[in-house]
């Protein structure tokens, strides 16, 4: 449910991305139970080249509230947003929702493989994060607390709920605020999960909870207006998936309402929103500022 890598790299740590990898690598073994077809399809999906940007908020999260050291507490937590994001974007991909053949610059799951294949990824990939988040997350009452966060954020009030309407919404008139109701579930609910989980990781108080997330949700709200701003004037080898293709399915786009210099305008607005809610944190939240900072110049 977001953009693929874009020509210009995002200003990420190349110590914490190698984290994330080496975490998801490890995450996604299975023994002789899992058929081979099933784990090599899994991994396809789940280590495909990306920006990683939903578990590198995790991290940002936990690092800002508390340092270095509250990194490697969280890394379950960010596997376990990526293995969700991962799935909803195989399922997405599938004839019967989206009808994608280019997903991260490759064939999608079920281009690659066939379309049951790419259900039981997705099916597979869903339930290995809830996996990874209980036995991964210390102590076991707040890997509880991560449990039902991740929950919620992927459930019928927020992702699925939103992907639902979403495709409720083809080659129907709807308006501004439906068309956000719609992406503050399918798109937003995520990157606010991850800056939660990132907090709720590392101990993080009410107060540097409230601010991330509020920080999640003008970021994910500017990354789907930049997301549909490149569907229109992106470059299909920068972007990695199929552009043209919201038009072609009949979505309402923030630029099909709002125009593009106008959803250009609102998504830097947002970024400038995002930053000053994480302010009180200081020199910590530099990372998170810099990311924000890079999807704005995405809609560029």
């Amino acid at each position: 449910m977001s953009a693929a890598p874009t020509s210009e790299s995002p200003p990420l740590d190349a110590a914490r991305s190698a984290l994330i990898e080496a975490a998801l690598r490890q995450a996604s073994q299975f023994d002789a139970n899992c058929p081979s077809q099933l784990a090599e399809a899994i991994r396809y999906s789940l280590l495909a080249p990306g920006k990683r940007l939903r578990p590198h908020l995790v991290l940002l999260a936990a690092e800002a509230c508390g340092g270095p050291q509250a990194v490697e507490p969280a890394i379950p937590a960010a596997v376990a947003v990526e293995m969700i994001h991962a799935y909803s974007l195989v399922h997405d991909d599938l004839p019967a929702m989206d009808d994608d053949d280019l997903r991260r610059g490759r064939p999608t799951c079920h281009k690659q493989f066939d379309e049951a294949t790419a259900i039981l990824v997705g099916d597979a990939l869903l339930t290995r994060a809830f996996e990874v988040l209980a036995t991964g997350i210390q102590p076991g009452e707040r890997a509880a607390r991560c449990c039902t966060l991740l929950a919620q954020a992927a459930g019928a009030e927020a992702l699925v709920g939103g992907q639902a309407d979403d495709l409720a919404a083809e080659f129907r008139h709807i308006g501004l605020e439906r068309l956000q109701s719609i992406h503050r579930r399918k798109t937003g609910a995520l990157f606010r999960a991850s800056l939660a989980l990132g907090a709720l990781a590392a101990d993080g108080s009410g107060e540097q909870g409230q601010a991330l997330v509020l920080f999640g949700e003008k970021l994910g709200h500017a990354f789907q207006i930049v997301d549909d701003l490149l569907d229109v004037s992106g470059a299909e080898a920068n972007v990695g998936k199929r552009l043209g293709k919201d038009r072609r399915r009949g979505k309402v786009t923030y630029p099909s309402l709002l125009g593009v210099e106008t959803s250009r305008r609102t998504a830097s607005e947002l970024i400038d929103q995002a930053c000053q809610a994480i302010e009180s944190f200081g020199a910590a939240a530099q990372p998170l500022r810099e990311l924000a900072e890079f999807v704005g110049r995405r809609s560029r």
